[in-house]
């Protein structure tokens, strides 16, 4: 794959033989960070478990301090006063049944984040094989099937990410955006690891980080020091 110019010489600042301290990789990664758009941080975090087990799942959700520089758009499936709850915390959409067809014939992908009241679960669930894909569809581990609607709405306004393993058990999650300070990205970091280090199965053995890479956008990986991080 042939790279651009900006990419082989951000490439030349970082040594692939050392695994880096977050504060020096983040360090790196702003220098690395070349493109003319503001790029998005990216952690990359391969896991010692074998998400195929239901023991050995990791999945949940964390607020980043200081968010993660995207502005994210929340749909609410709800009911009654629960509807005026999601619009007065500042969801972009909001509805019930009338928006099934919308998404299933219409192909209505115009957000980020799905929220649902438990008792709307029955009707959301007849979506499910279109925003299961899209990784869209509300759980209640990630904190987006719940009643108090409001709340999930403001957390991830103001920078909740769910984090949750791929088919090769690797964790992919914006922690900022290359604009962000070196403290601001650390930080939010560190909520990050901390928090999915708390969500090791107890099913799981042996090295529980296998490796952890952060990148920009456009920019190359760094690799972490994970004996520093466990």
């Amino acid at each position: 794959m042939k790279r651009g110019k900006k990419y082989v010489e951000a490439a030349k600042l970082i040594d692939r033989n050392i695994q880096y301290d977050v504060a020096e990789a983040i360090s790196l990664l702003k220098k690395t960070a070349t493109a003319k758009f503001d790029e998005t941080v990216e952690a990359h975090i391969k896991l010692g478990v074998d998400g195929r087990h239901a023991d050995q799942q990791v999945r949940g959700a964390v607020v980043l301090p200081h968010g993660t520089g995207k502005a994210v758009r929340v749909l609410v499936f709800a009911k009654g006063d629960k509807q005026d709850e999601a619009t007065a915390a500042g969801a972009d959409y909001v509805g019930a049944d009338e928006l099934i067809p919308k998404i299933q014939n219409e192909n209505w992908f115009e957000y980020d984040v799905v929220v649902a009241t438990p008792d709307m679960m029955g009707v959301v669930g007849r979506l499910g094989r279109v925003l299961g894909p899209k990784g869209l569809m509300p759980n209640p581990k990630a904190g987006t099937v719940t009643m108090d609607v409001a709340k999930a709405v403001k957390e991830i306004k103001a920078g909740k990410i769910e984090y949750r393993l791929d088919k090769t058990n690797i964790i992919h999650v914006p922690v900022g955006k290359a604009s962000f300070t070196e403290e601001q990205l650390n930080e939010n970091f560190s909520t990050l690891i901390g928090a999915i280090i708390k969500a090791k199965p107890a099913a799981a053995k042996g090295q529980y980080l296998k490796s952890v890479t952060l990148a920009t956008t456009m920019g190359p990986g760094i690799k972490l020091n994970t004996a520093k991080l466990a």
